[in-house]
């Protein structure tokens, strides 16, 4: 698996981060619902050296449908504010994210703890939370 790159809607980092409507306008009344938390899968197939000091604590991480994926229909990819891909939302928990994300419901995650694992700390251990950003 190779590190990926996307591109980023300003608008929709705007709406994770909580400031903002697709209109441009404040929300008053945006309500963040949490699904669950999880570790993110895949990392140990990412070099995710460089974008590491990146991922900030609490910071947002955009989750993407990969309805396409050949090995899981269900597949949600993890990317962080800049693009980076990081991972995977793990197969035994995405089922229910991604029906609600099919749904046109906004999906969206947390960083809540970062650690190197493994021999000679060859992979990056993420957890995350999930929400849904309820309007």
């Amino acid at each position: 698996m190779t590190n990926s790159l996307i591109t980023i809607d300003p608008k929709i980092l705007a709406i994770i981060k909580g400031s903002f409507g697709k209109d441009g306008l404040p929300l008053p009344f945006v309500k963040e619902v949490f699904l669950m938390d999880c570790h993110v899968a895949g990392t140990t197939h990412l070099d995710l050296g460089q974008v590491e000091p990146g991922l900030i604590l609490d910071g947002p991480l955009i989750l993407k449908r990969e309805p396409d994926n050949k090995y899981d229909q269900l597949a949600i990819q993890i990317f962080d504010e800049h693009g980076n891909r990081i991972g995977y939302v793990p197969q035994a928990k995405n089922e229910v994210i991604a029906r609600l994300m099919d749904a046109g419901k906004l999906i969206f995650g947390k960083l809540i703890q970062k650690s190197w694992d493994g021999a000679n700390n060859s992979w990056l251990r993420l957890q995350i939370k999930v929400y849904m950003r309820d309007m």
